[in-house]
C-alpha cells in the first residue's frame, strides 16, 4: 500500500515554473474526491506566494467529473502580487481537460479590526464519539470488494458526527433539519507549517458537505435515482488552523432547489475561535 499521509497528498511534483502535479487517491467514490483537488490546487498556488503572505480565500468551480485513478497536473497563473495581497488563478487538469478551477487570493499579516460573532454551537465532546470510519469497519463484509480497499483512504481524517444517525440513514426521521455537525481531525503529525494545515482543512472541507442537503428530503447517497455533483465551492480562512487539534464543522443547507442545493459552514476550534468559513451548490438530481 502507498503512503497515504495526507502531507504526501499534498506534496505535489514540480514539473517546471508554475506547473505541478499531484497524485491521486481512490475514496471508492463514482469520480475523484473534491477535497483532494482543493488541497492539491491550494498547494499548488502557494508554491508560487511569498512565504510571508498567507491564504484568505479560495473560489472553486467543479467543471468535469475527476479520475480517481490518474494525476493531476497544476497550472498556475500569477495574476497579481500588491503591497498586501498575492492573486493566484489554479486550472486542475486531466487528460487534456480543465476539470477544475481556482482563485485564490493571499495577504500579509496583519493585526486590525478583529471580531466575531459566530457562535460556537453545542456539540458533545469528541472523545465520547464514536470515529465514523469505525460503522464502515464493523460492517466491513457487507461492503462491496471494490470498495473496501478504498476504506484506508478515509482513515487520515479522524470524522466524529454529532448524531449520525440522523445524518446518514434515510430511514431515521428523527432529524430532518437541514443540518450537520462533525468533529475533524488529521492523524498524520503536520507540524506547525500553515500552509499544510490550510491545505488539509481544505480538504476535509469536502467531507459530508453537499449531503447536507440531502436531509430534509431523507435521502440516501446509496440511492439508485441520485446523482449528486459539486459545482463550485468557495473557503475564507478567518485565524490560523490548526488541523492536529479537534475542530468542529458546522453545516447547514438554508436552501435547495432546481436540482442544486446549497450549502454553507463554519469551522469552529475547540475555544470556540471561528476559523473557517465555507459555502458549496451542488447537482442534486433525482432520474426515474
Amino acid at each position: 500500500m502507498d503512503d497515504i499521509r495526507l502531507s504526501t497528498l499534498m506534496d505535489l511534483e514540480k514539473i517546471e515554473r508554475g506547473i505541478f502535479r499531484g497524485q491521486s487517491w481512490d475514496l471508492g467514490l463514482p469520480a475523484l474526491f473534491g477535497g483532494q483537488v482543493l488541497g492539491q490546487a491550494l498547494s499548488a498556488a502557494y508554491a508560487t506566494v511569498d512565504g510571508e503572505r498567507f491564504a484568505h480565500s479560495l473560489h472553486t468551480y467543479f467543471l468535469l467529473p475527476g479520475d480517481a485513478k490518474t494525476p493531476v497536473v497544476y497550472d498556475v497563473e500569477r495574476v497579481r502580487d500588491g503591497k498586501s495581497f498575492s492573486t493566484r488563478r489554479v486550472e486542475a487538469i486531466q487528460n487534456g481537460k480543465v476539470i477544475f478551477y481556482m482563485t485564490a487570493s493571499f495577504q500579509t499579516v496583519e493585526g486590525e479590526l478583529s471580531h466575531q460573532h459566530g457562535k460556537f454551537p453545542q456539540a458533545p465532546d469528541p472523545e465520547t464519539l464514536e470515529p465514523d470510519i469505525r460503522f464502515y469497519e464493523k460492517n466491513y463484509e457487507h461492503i462491496p470488494a471494490s470498495l473496501r480497499e478504498a476504506l484506508i483512504y478515509h482513515k487520515p481524517i479522524d470524522t466524529r458526527t454529532v448524531h449520525p444517525g440522523a445524518s446518514d440513514s434515510a430511514s431515521d426521521t428523527t432529524d430532518i433539519q437541514a443540518s450537520r455537525r462533525i468533529w475533524i481531525r488529521a492523524k498524520d503529525d503536520l507540524g506547525d507549517n500553515l500552509k499544510l494545515h490550510q491545505a488539509v482543512l481544505a480538504y476535509a472541507s469536502d467531507y459530508r458537505f453537499l449531503t447536507t442537503a440531502l436531509q430534509p428530503h431523507s435521502i440516501s447517497m446509496s440511492d439508485p435515482r441520485l446523482k449528486i455533483a459539486t459545482i463550485d465551492h468557495a473557503m475564507w480562512f478567518h485565524r490560523p488552523v490548526n488541523v492536529n487539534e479537534w475542530l468542529l464543522y458546522v453545516m447547514e443547507s438554508p436552501s435547495g432547489g432546481n436540482s442544486r442545493g446549497f450549502v454553507r459552514g463554519q469551522i469552529f476550534s475547540r475555544d470556540g475561535d471561528l476559523l473557517a468559513s465555507t459555502s458549496q451548490e451542488g447537482l442534486m438530481r433525482l432520474s426515474g
